[in-house]
């Protein structure tokens, strides 16, 4: 009887280790689907959704959006038609270790795309000066310590309402601005250097 006892403890102490295991290891992403949320792009095709701005080879492989080799000088973005103000964007993107790349929001001149004239959430490991890098909003919020996005899948959360912005990296909150410059305009998705793929970009106005 006791070893039968021990024997229904431990099976149990297991079963609940393995429940916490798989609720815990791979946690979802809070608000990518559901009412409200509209995907800008389907895993198929680009879309009219999106205007571009800048020259790269964008093009779909394996139901992600991806390009690596920028022939315009400036970088190249991908710009949502839409303008948006208050709003939550799900990004799911893989960068490789040298690119450079980010999501830039209420941008203010939908044909020339710029850190200074939209926020820039940044997705650049290598950058010079790391504390505007991967994870952080360019001219506006340093991160520190800087994240690593290179070389894997990674998802980008980011909530803009009113003056207030957080942007979480796969999970964990990187920044937060408060800051009224820019209170409307579309999204973009950028690739200046390097390898960046999106394979899920999702957006639910608030």
């Amino acid at each position: 009887m006791q070893h039968a006892s021990i024997r229904t403890v431990a099976l149990a102490i297991g079963l609940i280790i393995l429940v916490f295991a798989v609720t815990h290891v791979a946690p979802t992403a809070s608000g990518q689907t559901g009412p409200g949320w509209v995907s800008l792009f389907d895993g198929k095709t680009i879309g009219s959704e999106w205007d571009r701005v800048g020259a790269t080879n964008w093009r779909i492989e394996d139901g992600a959006i991806v390009a690596d080799k920028r022939t315009s000088e400036a970088a190249a973005h991908l710009v949502t038609k839409a303008k948006y103000k208050d709003f939550q964007v799900y990004v799911e993107f893989w960068a490789s270790d040298d690119a450079n790349s980010g999501i830039f929001l209420r941008c203010q001149d939908a044909a020339k795309i710029t850190d200074r004239s939209c926020y820039e959430v940044n997705i650049f490991d290598q950058r010079k000066d790391p504390t505007y890098g991967t994870g952080g909003i360019v001219n506006f919020v340093e991160v520190n310590p800087m994240p690593k996005a290179g070389g894997k899948w990674n998802t980008f959360e980011i909530t803009a309402k009113g003056r207030q912005i957080t942007v979480l990296l796969n999970g964990t909150k990187t920044v937060e601005l408060h800051n009224g410059l820019f209170a409307e305009g579309p999204i973009t998705l950028q690739h200046g250097d390097g390898v960046i793929k999106f394979r899920k970009v999702a957006v639910k106005p608030l």
